[in-house]
């Protein structure tokens, strides 16, 4: 087992920031750990790479737990924090060979490394010329510059342009075939790309632990569509509706409409249309995506 939690809590003064969270993560695995800002996110992954300690419970990495084996723990563990933290006087290949002296790892290593996150043009560059998403990609080679088996990874393509984020995502995605992945990200589609597994987290609880799949299935009693009428109408218009459950403004005219399953809104919308005479420009029943399911688990 790579990643094993149990029970873990993590207590601030009088707010509890983790209420028990338990949870594993095989090897091999791409898991993307998911919930809104203030869930506790951030906090879990500290405890995992040994930076804070837990108030209660068990945390482990590799079958070795971290209060009692915080050295060789982290031996284990690669970190790629929310906030990338480089030397920015420094050259790429020089910040790497700084790292790898402070694990103490052979020099001839770091080749292999800056071929395998695409540095290789970049090496002898300053840091502080890079793009954000080649700064990433050092923050990465940092993260795997000791071999670890467990890379934890906080917001890795955060703020990249769109060529870049589907670099880092091939990036993560080939590094996964070798180790235990495990990311937090807001992007959902980079979950659906990448992941094995999602948990999502809220309010410092597990509220999902699944693949995207079974999360789909386990909501699948609700029926998802997107209509656009011609010109704006109210969400209380639209729950008037009978089995209209949820409704989501997207903008533009479009909502979002949930209903039961059971149910075929498609007629009672048309209804709805004609009696308030709007034009309905287009009509979509789709699946439930995963950042629907995320929104009704958060809530």
């Amino acid at each position: 087992m790579s990643i094993r939690v149990e029970k873990v809590s993590k207590i601030y003064g009088t707010q509890k920031a983790l209420k028990e969270v338990s949870f594993e993560v095989q090897k091999g695995e791409i898991v993307g750990f998911l919930g809104p800002n203030g869930a506790g996110k951030s906090t879990l992954m500290k405890i995992l790479t040994g930076y804070i300690p837990q108030t209660m419970g068990i945390a482990k990495i590799c079958d070795l737990d971290i209060r009692e084996n915080s050295l060789e723990t982290r031996r284990k563990i690669g970190y790629l924090p929310e906030h990338n933290p480089l030397y920015l006087d420094m050259y790429v290949i020089e910040y790497l060979e700084f790292v790898a002296n402070i694990y103490g790892v052979n020099l001839n290593y770091i080749d292999e490394m800056i071929e395998k996150t695409g540095l290789i043009k970049e090496q002898h560059k300053l840091i502080s010329s890079l793009s954000k998403g080649y700064r990433q990609r050092v923050g990465i080679a940092q993260a795997l510059i000791h071999d670890p088996e467990v890379l934890i990874l906080d917001e890795p393509t955060t703020g990249l342009d769109p060529n870049q984020l589907v670099e880092i995502r091939s990036l993560i995605k080939e590094i996964g075939k070798e180790k235990t992945v495990m990311l937090s990200t807001h992007i959902m589609q980079e979950v659906e790309a990448i992941c094995d597994r999602v948990i999502i987290i809220n309010k410092g609880q597990i509220v999902a632990n699944q693949t995207i799949g079974e999360l789909q299935k386990s909501t699948g009693n609700r029926k998802l569509i997107t209509v656009e009428f011609g010109k704006k109408i109210s969400k209380k218009e639209l729950l008037n509706i009978e089995n209209v459950l949820e409704a989501v403004e997207l903008g533009r005219n479009q909502y979002q409409i949930f209903s039961d399953s059971k149910f075929d809104l498609r007629p009672a919308l048309f209804e709805f249309a004609v009696d308030n005479k709007l034009t309905v420009l287009q009509m979509n029943i789709e699946e439930q995506k995963l950042e629907n399911i995320f929104r009704n688990l958060t809530k």
